[in-house]
């Protein structure tokens, strides 16, 4: 009974991240170099003071954890939450969340080469999620919460394989990884309230119970792969 207790109680803490609410009638822009639309459009749109970094996309639950862990890795400039993997137009966040789309949750990660590499970002993809779960991430169910890489050339194609193959292989996981490698075609960004969600909302419920903890593991894991200002002393 004590745990059915308790799962209730959680439940009714934890909402999913579509069910999930912006707090506040408005949120201060995340970055300087950018004016973030309110609505969704292709990120190419946006993207010009990143044009000399590297980048890369990936999906592993809801774009807010995801993109959280990213901004804490050393040598990422930006990271933008928003949609990829689709072919449907006009993908928005209520469309995407409502799983009836083809489009994960996702995020355009742009970083300096020189500072952090691909393997290395995808160290941290891997410490931020679950990558057994099949198109789901804890409380949020679907295959818009799918585990992904979005490969831009096949030299990335070539490393994320190599890397799922060597993680599968080394008994870390008592499941099969799931995480598909699909090409990327056009990257969406997420409405504007989404950016930098975590930042704005820190006490709102689901990122108390279910963000945090995510990216707290990673943190704690891979201190070697952070930015100065999320080092512990």
């Amino acid at each position: 009974m004590k745990r059915i207790f308790l799962f209730l109680a959680m439940s009714t803490l934890v909402l999913s991240c579509a069910n999930s609410q912006k707090t506040g009638d408005s949120m201060a822009e995340k970055s300087s170099k950018v004016d973030y639309p309110e609505g969704v459009v292709p990120v190419s749109e946006i993207d010009a003071p990143y044009q000399d970094l590297s980048k890369a996309v990936f999906a592993g639950g809801c774009f807010w954890c995801v993109e959280a862990v990213f901004e804490r890795v050393e040598g990422v400039e930006e990271a933008i939450s928003g949609y990829a993997g689709g072919t449907t137009p006009d993908p928005t966040y209520k469309k995407v969340a409502s799983g009836m789309t083809d489009y994960a949750e996702s995020v355009i990660v742009y970083y300096d080469s020189t500072v952090v590499s691909y393997e290395e970002l995808l160290t941290a993809f891997f410490s931020g999620h679950n990558p057994t779960q099949l198109n789901r991430q804890g409380p949020d169910v679907g295959p818009q919460y799918r585990s992904a890489i979005f490969y831009a050339n096949t030299h990335e194609k070539e490393q994320a394989a190599a890397f799922v193959e060597k993680l599968g292989a080394s008994g870390k996981y008592d499941k099969p990884i799931v995480t598909k490698l699909s090409p990327l075609g056009t990257f969406y960004t997420a409405e504007g309230y989404h950016q930098d969600y975590i930042v704005h909302n820190p006490n709102q419920p689901y990122v108390v119970g279910v963000s945090m903890p995510k990216i707290e593991k990673f943190v704690k894991a891979h201190p070697e792969l952070l930015k100065s200002q999320y080092r512990k002393p």
